[in-house]
């Protein structure tokens, strides 16, 4: 019990330290040891909207689907522990594009060498993060680009990398109020629709 414990508290230290260091511009190399990749590699996310073009004064949404490397996982956006990174999404609005909510999907509890007696809320293999925007009466038609930060922590099952902040984008056209538009990537955004 006594060593399990402690490996616990080498792994909240860890933690601890690698995001103090990583975030302040000194980044506590988890690489050292060669076997482990850039953090920033380790998630590839791509972006979708949900209509084309979006009509001034329409509800739409943009899903972050984010591909986490085999091996590895991040933390959800509801972690087990208040030290851990939550994977969270921060939206740069530009004039006219207002913010309804943002949805993360429920992780998964999974139980990991560094944490033997306490299961983790992770996301592994592929999760869709979405953003509930407006386009509101004051947005001017045409082309719009909306940068997202995208911010998680990886590990796998006995190391963590540093925790990241990753430029994500979205762009798409903003068309006059009454416009037609049809609805795209059904196959995303039909899969996250809420439940009632």
């Amino acid at each position: 019990m006594r060593s399990r414990a402690g490996s616990r508290l080498c792994a909240l230290l860890l933690a601890a330290l690698s995001t103090a260091f990583s975030e302040s511009g000194n980044p506590l190399s988890a690489q050292d040891s060669g076997a482990l990749p850039n953090a920033a590699a380790v998630v590839t996310p791509h972006t979708y909207v949900s209509m084309e073009p979006v009509p001034v004064g329409k509800d739409f949404q943009v899903a972050v689907v984010v591909e986490i490397m085999r091996g590895f996982h991040v933390n959800s956006n509801k972690p087990s522990d208040q030290y851990l990174i939550p994977t969270t999404l921060t939206p740069q609005l530009p004039a006219g594009i207002g913010l309804v909510e943002i949805v993360y999907p429920p992780g998964k509890l999974e139980r990991f060498a560094f944490s033997p007696d306490k299961p983790l809320d992770v996301y592994t293999g592929s999760v869709t993060l979405r953003l509930r925007l407006r386009a509101l009466p004051s947005r001017a038609p045409g082309s719009t680009m909306i940068p997202i930060t995208l911010r998680y922590q990886a590990c796998n099952d006995s190391s963590c990398l540093p925790p990241v902040k990753v430029p994500v984008s979205v762009k798409f056209e903003v068309a006059a109020a009454g416009a037609k538009w049809s609805a795209v990537h059904a196959e995303i955004f039909a899969a996250t629709a809420p439940r009632n």
